[in-house]
């Protein structure tokens, strides 16, 4: 403890500490004849830094945080009923995948993926094509569930080719807000 408060008292400085010399302030003027030496004051005279740097951080873990933490924490907002599912996107490296919930029911409405047979046909296409075709069998889907708005959840992944393509047809159909 007695190490803390004596860690507190002392001026922060990045290098060592140098020794602080004033001029003797003498008070011979006065009739008194006494000269003596002032106590050394942090920023005056000395060479170095004898403040503490002020330095701005951001807080904790403020851009660093992952997709997934983001993604737990915006899925509050983002709960999906009956009649406006959660489009919750899934986008991997080479992949994409689709599915529309509904939270309250804890039912899968659609799924949709570019690994899919049905999507991807025969002979296979690009996956930034069969993202657009995923996109097509998702506005396929909500117009025969009876489905006009949606709560779009992209869980925090950039809006990439095969992100892009998926929301070209979802966004004309009027899900996405442009």
């Amino acid at each position: 403890m007695a190490l803390l408060r004596a860690a507190l008292t002392q001026p922060f400085s990045p290098r060592a500490a140098l020794p602080v010399r004033h001029p003797p302030t003498s008070l011979t003027g006065s009739g008194l004849g006494l000269d003596f030496s002032l106590p050394p004051h942090p920023g005056v005279g000395a060479p170095g830094r004898a403040y503490p740097r002020i330095e701005a951080t951001a807080r904790r873990g403020a851009r660093t945080e992952s997709a997934k933490v983001r993604n737990r924490r915006l899925q509050k907002k983002f709960n999906g009923t009956a009649t406006k599912p959660r489009l919750s996107v899934f986008c991997s490296n080479r992949q994409l995948y689709a599915v529309l919930a509904d939270d309250h029911n804890k039912k899968i409405l659609f799924y949709g993926s570019t690994l899919q047979k049905a999507i991807c046909g025969d002979p296979p296409c690009g996956t930034v094509e069969a993202a657009r075709r995923v996109g097509e069998e998702l506005v396929r889907v909500c117009n025969e569930l009876g489905i006009s708005e949606v709560s779009y959840d992209r869980n925090g992944f950039a809006r990439g080719d095969k992100m892009m393509a998926f929301e070209v047809p979802v966004s004309q159909h009027g899900f996405l807000p442009r």
